[in-house]
């Protein structure tokens, strides 16, 4: 007969309360047991010191005579150091990021990369950028000068066509 010591479940809907058991494997969770070992009640605060009840004598002889706890009970019976802390039985990638998360927490890493170095940077920019606006400026004063030989290119190509404009021309401008 293999013993377990484990929760078995009482108290009314909604409002839950366990017994600690030790029972043979095979019977109902709140079926039979061979006896009460304590009480969890999970209704009251973590740190109330009702929320777990233990009967450390009868809980070690039943571990001596070979009863194995649940995992829960196993926890309860680390915390009040009667067993070592058992270590977490569920899956060992619980917990874990997966492929995405990783993928989401390397773009945050390389924006944040970017973000610490993007102040350096731009102040040279901004030093270039200053230094460009008065260049800028001159250009666009330079710029009408430049486009006055633009707008003589039109006259000189109807003058060329029209022998009696040239004269007119240097009649304009002598006088």
């Amino acid at each position: 007969m293999s013993l377990k010591i484990r929760l078995s479940r009482a108290g009314a809907k909604k409002r839950p309360f366990y017994r600690v058991v030790v029972a043979d494997t095979r019977s109902p969770r709140d079926g039979r047991f061979l006896e009460r070992l304590g009480t969890y009640d999970p209704m009251l605060p973590k740190d109330h010191p009702e929320r777990v009840r233990l009967n450390v004598e009868r809980i070690r002889h039943w571990l001596d005579v070979g009863a194995l706890p649940s995992d829960r009970v196993a926890r309860f019976l680390g915390a009040a150091e009667i067993i070592p802390m058992p270590a977490q039985r569920n899956n060992p990638q619980k917990g874990q990021p997966r492929a995405k998360a990783l993928e989401r927490a390397a773009a945050r890493a390389e924006k944040a990369a970017a973000a610490a170095s993007a102040p350096a940077e731009p102040a040279p920019e901004e030093a270039a950028a200053e230094e460009a606006a008065p260049e800028e400026v001159a250009t666009e004063e330079a710029a009408p000068e430049e486009s006055a030989p633009v707008e003589a290119a039109p006259e000189e190509t109807a003058a060329d066509g029209a022998g009696a404009d040239d004269g007119e021309a240097e009649e304009a401008s002598a006088g």
